[in-house]
Formats: C-alpha cells, sequence, structure tokens
C-alpha cells in the first residue's frame, strides 16, 4: 500500500483525520425532502445584511441566501474550533500548534518548514518557534532527506497522532452522522462547494504574523 505523503515513513497509518468540517446538531436535509430551519446555536451572531461593496460589481452573483451561508459557517468554524481548544489546552499547545500539525497530517507531499509557513502565514521566526515546541512535545520528528541534506520534513509522530485521532473522534462522528441523511450526489456537491470556498479563502491577502 503506498504511504500517505506527510506521514512518517515509520508510523502506522491511521484513517481518521486530525480534524473534520462538523459538529452538527442542527436539522439535516432529508434525501429528496427540503431544507430544515437552522437552529441556531446560543452564541451564534445573527449575519448583518449584505453591505454595499465597491467591489461587489467584479464579483459574481452569489445564488442562494448569503446571509444564512456566513452563520452556518461561522457557526461550524466556533463548533471546531472549541474542540480544538480543548485539545490545545489538554496538549498545553497553542492554537497555531495545532494548526500545524493537520496542515503536516493533510499535506499531499511531505512538509518542509518553508510551505509550513505560508500555509500559516507565520514569519520564519514564528515558524520555527512552532516546530520547535512541536518536536520538543514529540508531536512532530525533523527528518532530513537523504538525498539533500538541507531539505528537512516534517512528520507527524505517530503516538502523538494516535492521541489526536483519540480526541477528534466525536468530530469525525458527527460528519458521519450528518452525512447519513444525503447521498451521494449531494455529498459530492456538498464537497465541491467547500473544495471552491477554500480554495477562495486561501487567496484573501493577509500578513504574515508572529504566532
Amino acid at each position: 500500500m503506498p504511504m500517505r505523503p506527510g506521514r512518517d515513513p515509520q508510523a502506522p497509518r491511521y484513517d481518521a483525520p486530525v480534524s473534520t468540517e462538523t459538529s452538527g446538531g442542527h436539522p439535516a436535509r432529508r434525501r429528496g425532502g427540503t431544507a430544515g430551519a437552522a437552529h441556531a446555536a446560543p452564541h451564534t451572531v445573527a449575519a448583518d445584511p449584505p453591505a454595499a461593496d465597491a467591489s461587489a460589481g467584479d464579483l459574481p452573483a452569489f445564488p442562494g441566501d448569503l446571509p444564512a451561508f456566513a452563520v452556518q459557517l461561522r457557526r461550524m468554524h466556533g463548533e471546531v474550533g472549541r474542540v480544538i481548544q480543548q485539545y490545545a489546552a489538554r496538549q498545553n499547545l497553542h492554537a497555531t500548534d495545532v494548526q500545524a500539525l493537520a496542515a503536516i497530517l493533510d499535506a499531499p507531499e511531505p512538509m518542509t518548514p518553508t510551505r509550513l509557513r505560508a500555509l500559516l502565514g507565520l514569519t520564519s521566526g514564528a515558524v520555527t518557534a512552532c516546530v520547535d515546541r512541536l518536536e520538543r512535545a514529540g508531536h512532530v520528528r525533523r527528518v532530513r532527506e537523504d538525498s539533500d541534506r538541507r531539505v528537512v520534513h516534517l512528520y507527524y509522530a505517530a503516538d502523538a497522532r494516535a492521541a489526536a485521532r483519540t480526541h477528534f473522534r466525536p468530530l469525525a462522528d458527527a460528519l458521519r452522522r450528518a452525512g447519513a441523511d444525503f447521498d451521494d450526489h449531494e455529498l459530492a456537491v456538498a464537497l465541491r462547494f467547500l473544495t471552491a470556498l477554500n480554495d477562495a479563502l486561501a487567496q484573501v491577502p493577509g500578513e504574515p504574523v508572529g504566532r
């Protein structure tokens, strides 16, 4: 079986990701049915009405209910973020450290500190400090390539990945429960939308941060 890029070559394979996209908690549309009314979480902030934007004329029209999408995306971000913060606290890590672990796990090829810095939007010093913390805590391993000793790859340590898999299992379970109410075509459309949204979000400009 081919090894998944980004994993430690000496580590066993785990199928569950560090995190998944939803924590459920609201009615999902049944196959062939109509969309259920979303139940906002107590901490959810209502979407603001669309504001006039001078650049809006350059953007394609959004055919759906944009404020409703904004509410649910903020809600999903908050629910997943809550579980991430719990894991970070238990492991004595920064939230940025957990994001780095997810990036290393999901990378299509072995991660390098340079690519990690670009993905997280960190300065060079901040990403070095992040990797140092993760290595000291036993979460990642730095491995120099045999063909070019200047190249350093980052691998998620097997024991740490197993602990993360246990902590984040409820998110994977919630994804399965929510997905059970949709057919393959609906889930394919949802995945296509999330992929396109993440690609668009990756293009949002920002300045590197120090942590």
